[in-house]
């Protein structure tokens, strides 16, 4: 059965994390009853759930779907479509994901759980999972980033030293900039962007760039993206608090993630001690990603492999990105097999 957007049956859910933040669930179903269990995605920061149903002609959410899915998207605390606040990653890691792993779980009766993760949405996942905080989830596919952050050094640059300037001005940073201005400040930064980036006429676009990484465009290729979905992101990214963009500048330098505030439930070090999850992971990366170069993932899958070789693998996708894994016109032919056949466990191990 084919399935499109106009067959999905959407239930929007709200529910707690475990600190009391509101956040919701997207559950999304179809005409077919789901064969197979429930599937969670979870976006990354300063977008929403709706990432993964993009205007192309085949979702990720469609795929699933048609595969026996049953599909629950997540909105963590990062999400535009919740009222704004400052959160870090840790934050979510300890009392988002496990509340929403939970929540599932429970609706569905099921008892395991598949994860679809992407950006800082993978990376707090995964720093929940290798805490041990997620032993429900047996399988989990991460995009672009999970424990080891590297990025190109033009936004090592900037998260240096332009995260101190921007914070005396404002807690956030949004490429909704680009079309609504909240003040002096957002405007001269508009006004900055509009000036060095001249590689298509979307300013939401060239303002994601310039919050996100270091290319023209940073997260997706233009020749991917139809012009539906170029107009669409539009209005798919906002705020995003300055204290994240601290924390994953000290994770950054560090190597790998680290873990911001007071959270006993992680460990102080992430690398130190093998995962504390039986998850088999399957790590994929755009082999053109400006925000998070490839090498994230590869450093990830290493550090997997030298505790339990064989368990995990690693996709590198010739050109492909950050985002456009997900909202490519063609994805549906060269990212989203990869998805499925490692949700179904039919995996290709690296030696």
């Amino acid at each position: 059965m084919t399935i499109t957007r106009a067959a999905h049956r959407t239930e929007v859910i709200p529910f707690r994390a475990r600190d009391n933040t509101p956040l919701s669930l997207v559950h999304v179903t179809s005409p077919a009853e789901p064969a197979k269990g429930p599937v969670l995605l979870v976006h990354g920061s300063g977008v929403r759930a709706e990432l993964f149903r993009p205007p192309i002609r085949t979702t990720i959410v469609d795929v699933l779907l048609e595969d026996g899915w049953d599909v629950w998207m997540l909105n963590w605390r990062a999400s535009i479509d919740l009222e704004p606040l400052s959160w870090t990653l840790a934050d979510a890691a300890v009392n988002d994901h496990p509340a929403a792993v939970e929540y599932v779980l429970r609706e569905t009766g099921a008892d395991t759980i598949k994860a679809v993760i992407h950006c800082q949405g993978s990376t707090s996942f995964t720093m929940s999972a290798v805490a041990g905080l997620l032993p429900q989830v047996d399988t989990i596919v991460s995009n672009a980033v999970s424990l080891h952050p590297v990025v190109p050094a033009f936004s090592r640059l900037k998260i240096d030293y332009l995260t101190p300037v921007v914070k005396l001005f404002t807690p956030y940073l949004s490429p909704a900039w680009g079309y609504k201005s909240q003040g002096y400040f957002t405007r001269a930064i508009r006004g900055l962007v509009k000036a060095t980036h001249h590689e298509c006429d979307n300013t939401v676009c060239k303002m994601v760039s310039f919050t996100y990484g270091s290319g023209r465009p940073a997260l997706w290729a233009h020749e991917n993206l139809d012009d539906a979905t170029h107009q669409w992101l539009s209005g798919e990214f906002a705020e995003v608090p300055v204290t994240f963009f601290e924390e994953m500048g000290r994770s950054i330098r560090a190597g790998h993630m680290v873990a911001a505030g007071n959270h006993p439930e992680l460990p102080k070090d992430y690398v130190a001690e093998a995962p504390q999850t039986d998850a088999r992971f399957a790590f994929i990366a755009g082999l053109d990603n400006l925000c998070f170069l490839p090498e994230s993932q590869q450093r990830s899958y290493e550090f997997f492999r030298k505790h339990r070789p064989g368990k995990d693998s690693l996709h590198l996708i010739p050109g492909y990105g950050h985002l456009d894994v997900f909202f490519g016109e063609h994805a549906w032919q060269d990212t989203f097999p990869i998805i499925i056949d490692e949700l179904n466990g039919h995996q290709e191990l690296k030696p």
